[in-house]
């Protein structure tokens, strides 16, 4: 019924390079040029009689729009495809430039900020962590915190900013990927700030913006399951509760960009205080700050003791092991919560997979054969092939890879529109 995998450190197994593997069948596909830039890309590496027949385009059409993608400098010969029959010269492949573009990914978080460097093909360059200041911070402070993490993975990375053609961002809370404005954040003490615009100023590059769990479905669709699936959801378990819909192979924000805020349905009227102000939030039950705050009286800490939300919950997960059972309660209750999250998610979208991600995945008791067999039960399941559920307990630096893509995704089309012109 259910398709679990264990937790894993690393990205999925398959092709090389990066990108969605499938076509998407929208009106709006994207130019000619683009499709063969990204097959490539997505593929590693394709020789152009694999681009005619992805593609569906003349030999003609595929000779000449490579063409025009060399001279451009982001596509190149290469020489390594196996012979068919093992006689005469191998075949020749494209490949991206790798050093055509760079871009950094960063995601931004109440502990620790993650920052990756990659190259135009997707590749890794270095990646450097940051300390997060503790409590509610300015918009000048978090740039001065993100400051010193892009002069950290620079620096490791031997590259000066002028070489960085886009920075992408993940950040918790109700963010406008369009404008670059964030209406709130759990670390921000104002609201309604216009990052993208100050982040400009300061730095003198274009930044993309984005809900954190927007950009980890992007490092699903970008370098892990998603690859070749055109569908799937992703929600995240952390000090937050997260969701990010992809769908046709494209991220799906919302009619008005800031939609999809699943830790913020109401599961409880007049429940648990969730730190966005309100009660009853499906949040207010399953994250850090929420199971966390029913460890201190499970556990019969003071309340005036300095233990961070991390160390209490893993204090609280020994307990569950050990067969305490007020342990296990608050998280068995936790559970049926996200069952009742995870059934509600299916009826509104009928997604073929949810990937179930984040550092709470490590908690096996939030994703038991109970709490799936409750998502079930939960769920108007006549005639519907039942959801598959994976855990992916991903760390900090893949949510950073996703904000890569971000990047790329903008930088790739500003490349191509450079191309055109």
């Amino acid at each position: 019924m259910y398709d679990e995998i264990a937790a894993q450190n690393n990205e999925s197994d398959g092709p090389s390079g990066c990108g969605p593997l499938l076509s998407t069948d929208t009106p709006d596909a994207k130019p000619l040029r683009q499709q063969v830039f990204e097959h490539v890309r997505a593929n590693g590496r394709a020789a152009r009689a694999d681009v005619t027949r992805a593609i569906g385009i003349s030999p003609g059409s595929a000779t000449t729009l490579t063409a025009d993608l060399i001279a451009a400098g982001l596509l190149r010969e290469v020489e390594g495809l196996p012979r068919e029959t093992g006689r005469g010269r191998p075949p020749v492949a494209l490949e991206v430039v790798p050093e055509a573009r760079h871009v950094i990914g960063i995601k931004l978080s109440d502990e620790v900020h993650s920052a990756v460097l990659t190259d135009f093909a997707g590749h890794i360059l270095t990646s450097a962590t940051l300390p997060s200041a503790p409590g509610l911070k300015s918009l000048d402070a978090l740039l001065e915190e993100v400051d010193q993490l892009m002069d950290l993975v620079l620096q490791k990375g031997d590259k000066p900013l002028s070489d960085i053609s886009a920075v992408g961002i993940g950040m918790p809370g109700i963010v406008d990927h369009d404008s670059g404005k964030v209406s709130w954040s759990p670390f921000l003490n104002e609201s309604d700030l216009d990052l993208s615009t100050a982040f400009l100023a300061r730095f003198g590059v274009p930044v993309h913006v984005d809900n954190d769990t927007n950009v980890l479905s992007l490092a699903e669709l970008w370098f892990g399951a998603g690859r070749s699936i055109s569908d799937f959801a992703v929600v995240t378990i952390e000090n937050g509760v997260g969701m990010g819909l992809v769908l046709d192979n494209r991220l799906f924000r919302g009619a008005r960009g800031m939609g999809l805020e699943l830790g913020h349905t109401k599961v409880q009227l007049d429940g648990a205080l969730c730190r966005c102000g309100q009660r009853g939030c499906l949040e207010a039950y399953l994250a850090d700050y929420a199971l966390a705050r029913e460890a201190a009286t499970a556990l019969h800490r003071n309340p005036r003791m300095l233990q961070s939300p991390s160390e209490m919950l893993e204090t609280l997960f020994a307990q569950a092991k050990s067969g305490n059972e007020a342990a296990r309660t608050i998280f068995r209750r936790a559970g049926r919560y996200l069952s009742a999250g995870l059934s509600n998610v299916i009826q509104l979208f009928d997604p073929g997979l949810i990937i179930l991600s984040g550092e709470r995945m490590q908690y096996d008791f939030l994703y038991s054969e109970e709490v799936l067999a409750e998502m079930q039960k939960l769920t108007l399941s006549d005639g519907r092939t039942p959801c598959k559920v994976e855990i992916h307990a991903w760390g900090g630096m893949i949510w950073a890879r996703g904000a890569t893509a971000l990047a790329l995704e903008a930088v790739t089309d500003a490349a191509l529109g450079e191309a055109r012109a």
